[in-house]
């Protein structure tokens, strides 16, 4: 492993859909979008409403990476591959936010901690979500 990385849970829980027939999303509420042949994949903050299907993030607490370091998102995904934890990424200019499901987050954590990364001092509650500071 390269060097470790220091992660923040992001405390708000996101949903990843995915629309067929879609070129843009219908309204503006999005965190990321990736268009394929297949359609349009929208990352967007779960209403509080929505229970089935959310995802919570680890972000990178990282300065601009130019040029990239080679492996950083290696770094985070490797572990939670090998703990075989589903992940959804998306990269910015500055870090990578990697979305794991919601009901695998704890087991995240802690997969992430014991590859070395620092994680947030957010703690995981009993639901596994991240619990208020």
């Amino acid at each position: 492993m390269s060097v470790p990385q220091r992660l923040a849970v992001v405390p708000t829980p996101f949903l990843v859909e995915h629309l067929p027939h879609a070129t843009l999303p219908e309204d503006d509420e999005w965190i990321a979008l990736v268009r394929a042949p297949e359609g349009l994949t929208v990352i967007r903050e779960a209403p509080h409403y929505v229970d089935s299907d959310r995802w919570f993030g680890f972000y990178g607490h990282e300065t601009a990476r130019r040029p990239p370091k080679t492996g950083t998102l290696a770094t985070i995904v490797g572990p939670l591959a090998e703990a075989e934890i589903p992940v959804f990424a998306a990269s910015t200019y500055h870090a990578d936010l990697v979305l794991v499901p919601e009901r695998l987050l704890a087991d995240a954590v802690t997969a992430l901690k014991a590859a070395g990364h620092e994680v947030d001092g957010r703690e995981v509650d009993g639901n596994g979500r991240p619990a208020v500071p």
